[in-house]
């Protein structure tokens, strides 16, 4: 019986996509070289990304005016790196405290300009929200 994860971080992969993730360990796209070891400038590596990114939007039916980015980092990491990029000391960001992953990310952000809590969840402020003040 194979396992099973039902966690929030990675998941479980068919066996035929680690089979063939292994072998671009050892030979990716015929090079002779380890995923590891290619220059992510070589054309097959940029081959590997046009592909991913042309996969991203065809699966989220997204035109051809936007972007896909593949960011380093899990789903915390993104708390600071969204802020980092496209806040800066002079402008405004509004979120929505929506419990403690909401938290985490406007603790983040507050070190890279202003955060307006705009609404939420918790008890004592959701009662101010609601009443307009």
């Amino acid at each position: 019986m194979n396992k099973v994860n039902f966690s929030a971080g990675p998941a479980i992969l068919p066996q035929s996509v680690l089979q063939q993730a292994s072998e671009a360990i050892i030979n990716y796209a015929g090079t002779g070289l380890s995923l590891l070891e290619v220059s992510h400038r070589s054309k097959e590596f940029v081959a590997t990304m046009e592909r991913a990114t042309a996969l991203v939007k065809e699966r989220m039916q997204l035109h051809d005016d936007y972007a896909v980015l593949f960011l380093s980092g899990g789903a915390s990491t993104q708390f600071f790196m969204a802020p980092m990029n496209l806040l800066n000391e002079e402008e405004e960001a509004g979120y929505v405290n929506t419990g403690s992953w909401a938290r985490n990310a406007i603790k983040e952000a507050k070190a890279f300009g202003k955060v307006n809590v705009l609404a939420s969840s918790e008890p004592e402020k959701l009662q101010l929200y609601t009443q307009g003040l």
